[in-house]
């Protein structure tokens, strides 16, 4: 019986003695040869393709050849040909072959068995009906570590208990009894001489069949394809562990990752634990880690659902001993690997005797423990523990353990930056935020603001509360393009700019055009830079676009007055509980400059309830209308306070994370009752002045306000004089008793006030002064018809008339 080895193009790579024998040609005769070449005739070198069709097709064939021989007659010869695996990936064939005229005797047959299979490299035996050995070559001895008289006369399952063997066992007695060959199995078994590491197969079971048809047993051909097997998982791991570690920038998130990919295909049992600088997103320390630097679990998986070898839940701060794996793999950075089954390894386990009872009970016979590192520097480690698989670890394994945590070190290092950068812009946010809101007696107001979760970061979006001159309030909320830092100080530097433009007291349109002018500003002034690495371009293009709305309520008329640019509009909901979203004109967002502001006016009744939110609130990529419907149903469910109405809003929000920051203010009206505003109209004649003084007097008196008579009869004095000497009529005097004293006189002149330092020869000018002096606060605001100077005092806490009381 010949023996030969062709490549997948039919050339022949290996020849043997007994081929030689066979058909007369020597190695370097027909080695590198197309195999081809040996067939007789011209047409049946034409049909060779056709049979190595049928190869491939079929994973082998069977039939009858005429071959030359070398002296020049024709042989005519049985050749039956069978796939091999090649560690490179190409495909083999080996062909087996004999002269079908010729009739060998038993102690040929077995002579030339012996010569071809005896030392082939292809382990290969002979089974029985009773699927026993009763022969094999000497690639199953393994060296002569497991001899054949361990084997022969001796079923699988009993040489090797097994999972495996059963299952192999099984597919033996299949082709036994169906007489059809197995090809090209993959199976995974025990090493009969070392039991802490499996042997990967590549086999063809055949049934053994006499000259008659008869069965009398089975025959397996198999190639030890360990290291490919084991090459093969490694790629497939890794590859995995690329596409699944580092879904998101999440720290915590990624080391359950790194848990979920390798169990159970690299270990039962994985823990991940990380030092707490990297959960915070702080840059851990250069150099090695040691028993001062506190780990906290991160991630861990099993393949039990709960067993002693999950030592505690993720987010534990977990306690060293001075010689365990963990310690020394932080101290000095390299792998760790121990088998429990080495008493003398595993010498840190005498020292927790009990943990150790729990480990052993568990099934764990082996560990490994590497470090996760990134740039160089320590993040933590990761315990691999190995129980049901009954692979002891070794350094293969410690060498793919730290190939698979640098992959997975780049993931976390990148979630770590992020948790700092997202930190850092929260606290950057909040602190620009309002952290109280200055609600009075005219406003009952509550807020939500909820930031976009990771990647998306923290945005622009702003709201806030600006007491404004008149007892008067304004509301303005914002929403800066993108996301991250840059989105967090462009937003401060507008809401800055709105809270000095609301000092201005301008009307909402006229604020809008302003802000407008800044974000133009701020762009021109970008591109007039070059972009560096010290100064990026993303904080003016974030300005671009921002969307804003500013409304200011009146208390006295109880009219509310609106503009927005490019913002939704605001949600009204009136006292019997309807909600509506008045028409106001939409305006572009700021700084594009190319359509003017509008303002509209609302009347609010008391205890009409006004809801500014941002886009995040209706849900970016949802339909808007869907956002506003659910945005309705929300705000018309009854509840006792603002409080929870901003819980129904929120309560209504899609599950899962927001991937957009979205802001609520909530502001609920109450005018100012008609005993608490006094207006009277005066004359030009500067005799009023001492009238204007009695006429504020009485109304203290009416307020019990007695102790602000004097600073208020001066502050009246001074404001009217100013009104008739440089002002036009008509002249009016308002007092408004809110929180605070409010002190108006209006004319109809535009010129404003200067605030001055008089000489000691000059005659006047120090009536600002004074009452700069006196008053909480002062300053001038522009209406239609002229302007109105106004000055603010604080009410005494000892007041407590009714009105005082509800102040």
């Amino acid at each position: 019986m010949a023996l030969a080895v062709l490549d997948g193009q039919g050339v022949v790579t290996s020849w043997t003695v007994a081929a030689e024998g066979l058909v007369g040609y020597r190695d370097d005769e027909i080695l590198n040869r197309p195999a081809a070449a040996l067939l007789d005739r011209p047409e049946e070198r034409a049909a060779a393709a056709s049979v190595a069709e049928q190869c491939r097709a079929q994973d082998g064939w069977d039939g009858v050849v005429p071959v030359r021989h070398r002296d020049g007659r024709t042989l005519t010869l049985r050749v039956r040909v069978f796939p091999l695996v090649d560690p490179a990936g190409s495909g083999r064939w080996a062909v087996l072959a004999w002269n079908e005229r010729q009739t060998p005797g038993p102690g040929l047959d077995q002579k030339m068995l012996e010569a071809l299979l005896a030392h082939s490299p292809i382990a290969v035996a002979v089974l029985d009906t009773d699927l026993r050995h009763v022969w094999v070559n000497d690639m199953l001895t393994y060296g002569g570590e497991w001899p054949r008289e361990r084997r022969l006369g001796r079923r699988l399952t009993e040489m090797i208990p097994s999972e495996e063997s059963k299952r192999t066992e099984a597919q033996y007695r299949r082709v036994l009894e169906t007489g059809v060959a197995l090809l090209n199995r993959e199976s995974l078994m025990p090493n009969p001489t070392d039991p802490t590491r499996r042997r990967a197969w590549w086999e063809n079971i055949l049934p053994l069949q006499d000259s008659a048809g008869r069965v009398l047993g089975v025959w397996f051909m198999a190639l030890d394809v360990t290291e490919q097997w084991r090459a093969r998982e490694r790629l497939a791991l890794l590859a995995e562990a690329s596409e699944r570690v580092g879904s998101t920038l999440d720290v915590e998130r990624t080391a359950q990752e790194l848990a979920d990919v390798a169990v159970p295909r690299f270990a039962d049992v994985v823990a991940v634990d990380l030092l707490e600088p990297v959960l915070r997103g702080e840059e851990p320390p250069p150099g090695p880690a040691g028993s001062s630097d506190a780990l906290r679990r991160a991630g861990q998986q099993s393949v039990h659902r709960r067993g002693p070898e999950t030592i505690g839940e993720v987010g534990d701060l977990l306690r060293l001993l001075p010689t365990a794996p963990k310690e020394r793999c932080l101290g000095d950075g390299l792998a760790v690997v121990e088998s429990l089954a080495d008493p003398s390894a595993s010498a840190w386990l005498a020292e927790d005797p009990a943990r150790a009872a729990e480990l052993r009970a568990s099934g764990i016979h082996s560990f490994l423990v590497a470090p996760v590192r990134a740039r160089g520097v320590c993040l933590g480690v990761a315990t691999f523990a190995r129980s049901e698989c009954p692979d002891a670890f070794d350094r293969g394994d410690a060498s793919l353990a730290e190939e698979l945590l640098a992959q997975a070190g780049v993931s976390l290092d990148n979630a770590r930056r992020f948790t700092r950068e997202h930190r850092a812009a929260l606290v950057l946010q909040h602190s620009l935020l309002p952290h109280s809101l200055a609600d009075g007696t005219v406003l009952e107001v509550a807020s939500r603001y909820l930031p976009a979760h990771a990647p998306h970061a923290v945005g622009g979006d702003w709201f806030d509360v600006i007491p404004l001159s008149g007892a008067r309030v304004a509301l303005v909320v914002g929403d800066v393009v993108g996301h991250g830092m840059h989105a967090a100080v462009t937003m401060g530097r507008l809401r800055t700019a709105v809270r000095t433009l609301a000092d201005l007291d301008l009307p909402p349109d006229e604020l809008l055009a302003h802000l407008d002018d800044l974000v133009i500003s701020l762009v021109e002034q970008e591109e007039g830079h070059e972009a560096t690495a010290d100064r990026p371009p993303d904080i003016a293009a974030s300005a671009l676009g921002t969307t804003c709305l500013y409304a200011a309520y009146d208390p006295v008329t109880r009219r509310c007055t609106l503009a927005r640019a490019g913002h939704p509009p605001p949600a009204l909901v009136g006292t019997d509980g309807t909600v509506t979203f008045p028409d106001l004109p939409a305006g572009p967002p700021l700084g594009l400059g190319f359509l003017p502001f509008e303002a509209a006016e609302l009347e609010l009744p008391d205890g009409a309830l006004l809801a500014l939110y941002t886009d995040g609130l209706l849900g970016v990529h949802a339909d808007v209308d869907v956002g506003l419907t659910r945005l309705t149903e929300a705000l018309s469910r009854p509840a006792a306070h603002l409080e929870a109405v901003c819980e129904n809003v929120v309560g209504s929000l899609p599950t899962g994370p927001p991937s957009d920051d979205a802001a609520l203010l909530l502001a609920r009206t109450h005018g100012l009752d008609a005993d608490q505003v006094a207006t009277w109209p005066l004359t030009s004649d500067p005799a009023i002045v001492a009238e204007a003084r009695d006429l504020a007097s009485r109304q203290l008196t009416d307020w019990d306000l007695e102790e602000l008579q004097l600073t208020t009869e001066l502050i009246v004095s001074e404001l009217v004089t100013n009104a008739i000497r440089h002002g036009s009529e008509p002249v009016h005097l308002r007092l408004i008793r809110q929180n605070v004293l409010i002190c108006e006189v209006s004319d109809g002149s535009s010129t404003s006030p200067r605030l001055r330092h008089a000489r000691t020869t000059d005659e006047g000018g120090r009536g600002l002064f004074l009452i700069a002096q006196f008053a909480r606060r002062w300053g001038t605001r522009y209406t239609t018809t002229g302007k109105i100077i106004w000055a603010e005092q604080g009410i005494p806490v000892l007041a407590t008339s009714p009105v005082s009381q509800r102040a």
